[in-house]
């Protein structure tokens, strides 16, 4: 058999669970589900409970989201018993995960706003906690991902939304398997993952995947130790393979020997959330006194601080006070998060010494959130002297080996000599081939044998290392700022991303800033700029030994550069001008927040470039970061930390980090990643060359045409089953495109296909996704409708209602012959526009009824405004007539929707509703008016300012 039907591979699964210890059950609706879980509660908790008695359980867990329940679940509840007395009810057990019932089944249909039915649940103790949907082999997984995206919409919220108890899900075709949290807001397939086994060797096969994931001890401890309730982002997290595999290496060091350990993942893998899962499970262990989480202060950004005061309130204020810290040492806080600054003055300063001495032989662990951080070598040595019964772990993406470690008062130590053996390891290479970080684009900008007029070739100075004053004149940095802007659009997709540009010490810095802002103020760009620097000592990187210095924060009582902090103090002031804030180096905390805020603006894409010498290269994540522009010298580590910045996952659009050289690093880059993975990881880190695009690109035009050989047979693909291979035919192209522009030498003439072609294929890509969207047919299920269209691929920020009606006021202008070419190009932009396609037919009748009466192109924006109110007052009040709605509850409905961008609930329909429907017709009458009010919104909304 060529593919396996889902049944088959449904029956199989099931078969597999049962032989593993999941009891087969039957379970085919909610009423089923109900008294399944009533049984297992009772069984479960040895009681039994009577139906008064399990109502109010069922109230108590019909409460909230699915965050909110996902707490619900793992809290005991409290309850009155029908004879008065108090009693408990445990819903997982969370200490004993192999204690709890286990039940599988299959086919359990819920009634929403549309009857679903789902292929295999896992069930422990009554809620289904594991949702498994299966494809036939052949199909994509992210059909099946799309498919629960669906039912999260339509049916498991239904009723006393059980279903909302899901904590994992997992996809398979059969060949491959993924699993994720659920998260009801947030879903994205870029946080789907692949189980592996401890040498990060894929279990992608279904029948393995069951084995080693599914088994009901493994998948109960996933679920109640693996599982991270994120308290800022309100959102669940499912540890990956290696961070599961590294927490359980420290966890067995801890119980079974007193020897240090340290992890070896690579930057971007998410360390932070393996160290600090790890520090929770350890200060639950009996022989653990404290368990101290220690991190570095310039990494504490305004996110990471909220998130671990979230879990140990207060431990770390942004400040320096160690009282504090101190006093959590000698109270019974099992858990302290502080940062290696504290921990340093808690341990040397006389003042401190007297209450510390009292831990001095109690089991304390310390983890390091980055084990090289520049302080870390002292607190090392100190805490060996001070502590006798500790144990250290360090994390890092970067280790010290013999080949890159640096000479300091220490001496040269290297992470194997610091804290013994390591005991995990995933690289670069395993987290690029998991998907979990990107490839590098790397561009070597400058004087080098290029093919004939390439766009990199300009005449700067690139090899002269040790002439400064060459590599630092004023020409070359002008050459490379001009550089700057005129590519800076097509490396961050039109400012959808930001970058950071590091240079060699505060005096070239300062000359790059200069020469930005002047061009600014003489209207040359208008990138949004910022800066900051360390004015304590010079930041040159004199030797770029490929450490890159810990710039501090701190300025009380230091030796200060006066030039370098009046050059900041005015680059603050252009900031604070720009940004409406108040910062300034006059104090440590002002200095400090003003890096906080900095911090936030690039992860908000309100800052397109930050110029730095050392700050923000290491530990600073920003997922809407994908540029780099390197005008110094680095190597090693630093060279690794620095290019990682730009490499965490998003999107479709960001399919690279895009790293801009300005000096040949081409040497350095090849030594680090033979360090950091071996020496023929160069293929799967760094993205081949430009040509290779354009073939490849090409290849798959051809592929299109074999489907589809012009625009117009789309319209006359005989089913779906051929539209869907136009789909992934044309998607294919976009993600290929969307890789090309970003290189500085794209042209569509060098393609096979040209941009005219494109575009008016992309208008019947656009097409179908409007077909798919707006066919809400519900006895048949297009095979369309899980398809992932990746309109992000196409969205461009520029083209909005103002450019059309720039495009509108030339046309005004322009003589008859122009005007109908005009016309044309207007409405050919209007369908290829994603955002612009449901305001197509308006924008057209205004062009053809309207554009006649306008004599003067500058009352044009006046008219178009009179016409659009018009029209949007016309659908308003027919949606109002059509649906029976108060005009002023729909208006204030619209106002609370557009405000807060969250869907209308569906009271507030039924209240702006003049006669109120009947029960069997409620659902389908509010399900339609929602779907108007968004349509609505974003026909005569959405888009229109700007």
């Amino acid at each position: 058999m060529s593919t396996q039907p889902e049944q088959v591979l449904e029956s199989n699964l099931v078969k597999q669970l049962s032989s593993l210890g999941h009891h087969p059950v039957t379970i085919k609706n909610e009423n089923d589900l109900l008294a399944n879980l009533k049984s297992q509660l009772e069984k479960h908790n040895q009681i039994s409970l009577s139906d008064k008695e399990f109502k109010k359980i069922l109230n108590h867990i019909n409460k909230g989201n699915v965050f909110e329940k996902a707490r619900i679940l793992r809290d005991k509840m409290q309850f009155e018993r029908d004879n008065g007395q108090s009693a408990y009810i445990e819903f997982v057990n969370q200490e004993h995960w192999c204690k709890n019932q286990f039940q599988v089944t299959h086919q359990v249909s819920m009634e929403g706003s549309y009857k679903n039915r789902y292929d295999v649940t896992i069930l422990i103790n009554g809620f289904p906690m594991v949702q498994i949907e299966l494809k036939r082999r052949g199909l994509e997984l992210k059909e099946a991902f799309n498919q629960i995206n669906r039912y999260q919409r339509h049916s498991f919220g239904a009723s006393h939304g059980l279903f909302q108890y899901v904590q994992v899900f997992v996809i398979s075709n059969g060949v491959n398997t993924k699993y994720y949290a659920n998260n009801r807001y947030y879903q994205s397939f870029k946080q789907t993952f692949y189980w592996a086994d401890s040498e990060n060797k894929n279990i992608t096969q279904l029948d393995d995947f069951a084995k080693e994931f599914l088994e009901p001890c493994h998948i109960a401890k996933m679920i109640t130790k693996y599982i991270v309730l994120n308290e800022t982002e309100k959102v669940l997290m499912v540890l990956r393979p290696y961070q599961y595999y590294a927490t359980e290496s420290i966890i067995d060091r801890v119980k079974n020997s007193t020897k240090n350990g340290y992890i070896w993942h690579t930057t971007g893998s998410g360390k932070t959330l393996t160290s600090f899962k790890t520090s929770q499970i350890l200060m639950k262990l009996p022989q653990v006194h404290k368990v101290v989480f220690v991190v570095d202060r310039k990494d504490l950004d305004y996110q990471t601080t909220k998130e671990f005061n979230a879990f140990s309130k207060g431990s770390i204020d942004g400040t320096d006070d160690t009282k504090a810290l101190v006093k959590q040492f000698s109270d019974d806080t099992q858990l302290i998060v502080t940062t290696i600054q504290k921990l340093n003055t808690a341990i040397s300063k006389q003042q401190y010494l007297a209450k510390m001495e009292k831990l001095q032989d109690k089991k304390v662990v310390f983890i390091f959130d980055e084990c090289h951080r520049s302080q870390f070598g002292e607190t090392h040595k100190k805490i060996k002297k001070f502590f006798n019964n500790h144990q250290m772990f360090g994390f890092t993406g970067t280790p010290i080996f013999v080949q890159n470690a640096i000479a300091n008062e220490s001496g040269k130590r290297t992470t194997k000599e610091l804290f013994d053996d390591c005991l995990h390891k995933y690289v670069i290479t395993d987290a690029i081939k998991d998907e979990n970080v990107l490839k590098f684009s790397i561009e070597y900008i400058g004087r080098y044998k290029e093919k004939e007029g390439s766009k990199n070739e300009i005449d700067i100075e690139v090899e002269d290392i040790d002439k400064k004053e060459l590599l630092e004149s004023p020409k070359r940095i002008e050459k490379i700022v001009d550089y700057i802007i005129a590519n800076h659009n097509r490396k961050t997709h039109n400012r959808e991303f930001t970058a950071i540009l590091c240079v060699s010490s505060i005096d070239t810095l300062i000359n790059y800033y200069d020469l930005f802002y002047n061009k600014k103020l003489v209207g040359e760009h208008n990138l949004r700029l910022a800066t900051i620097f360390s004015f304590t000592a010079n930041e040159d990187d004199k030797d770029a030994n490929g450490f890159i210095p810990d710039a501090s924060l701190d300025i009380e009582g230091v030796t200060i550069n006066q030039h370098s902090r009046d050059k900041l103090d005015e680059y603050i002031g252009h900031y604070n001008e720009f940004y409406n804030t108040k910062f300034s180096t006059q104090t440590s905390q002002l200095y400090y927040n003003y890096y906080n805020d900095i911090a936030k603006k690039v992860k908000e894409r309100k800052i397109d470039i930050l110029l730095v010498v050392n700050m923000f290269l290491t530990g600073f994540d920003s997922k809407t970061l994908n540029t780099l522009y390197a005008d110094k010298n680095l190597k090693y580590h630093g060279l690794i930390q620095a290019f990682s910045r730009t490499n965490r996952i998003l999107n479709e659009q960001k399919s690279q980090g895009n790293i801009v050289c300005f000096r040949n690093l081409k040497k350095f880059t090849d030594e680090a990643i033979a360090l950091f993975s071996n020496k023929d990881a160069k293929e799967i880190i760094l993205i081949e060359p430009y040509e290779n695009y354009v073939e490849r690109f090409n290849k798959a035009f051809s592929q299109l045409l074999v489907i589809a050989p012009t625009v117009k047979s789309v319209d006359n693909l005989p089913s779906e089953d051929e539209e869907l291979e136009f789909i992934k035919a044309f998607r294919e192209l976009m993600r290929l495109k969307n890789v090309l522009t970003s290189f500085a030498d794209f042209q569509f003439t060098d393609l096979a296909m040209n941009e005219q072609s494109f575009e008016d294929y992309k208008s019947k890509y656009l097409d179908l996704h409007d077909k798919v969207k707006n066919d809400h047919c519900k006895e048949k299920v297009s095979i369309l409708e899980d398809v992932d269209f990746e309109l992000e691929l196409i969205h461009r920020d520029e083209i909005n209602v103002a450019y059309i009606l720039r495009l509108l006021a030339k046309l005004t202008e322009s003589n008859k012959d122009d005007q109908e070419k005009q016309k044309k190009a207007i409405v050919d932009l209007l369908s290829g526009e994603v955002k612009l396609r449901s305001k197509k037919e308006l924008i057209e009748n205004f062009i053809n009824s309207n554009l006649i009466k306008v004599k003067d192109s500058e009352d044009l924006e006046s008219k178009f405004e009179s016409y659009w109110d018009e029209e949007k007052q016309k659908a308003f009040d027919e949606i109002c007539k059509e649906e029976g709605l108060k005009p002023e509850r729909l208006q204030e409905i619209i106002g609370d929707y557009i405000y807060t961008e969250r869907k209308p609930i569906r009271d507030e329909i039924i209240d702006a509703l003049e006669v109120k429907p009947k029960i069997l017709e409620k659902k389908k009458i509010v399900d339609r008016v929602i779907e108007r009010i968004m349509k609505f919104v974003e026909t005569f909304i959405d888009g229109i300012t700007g």
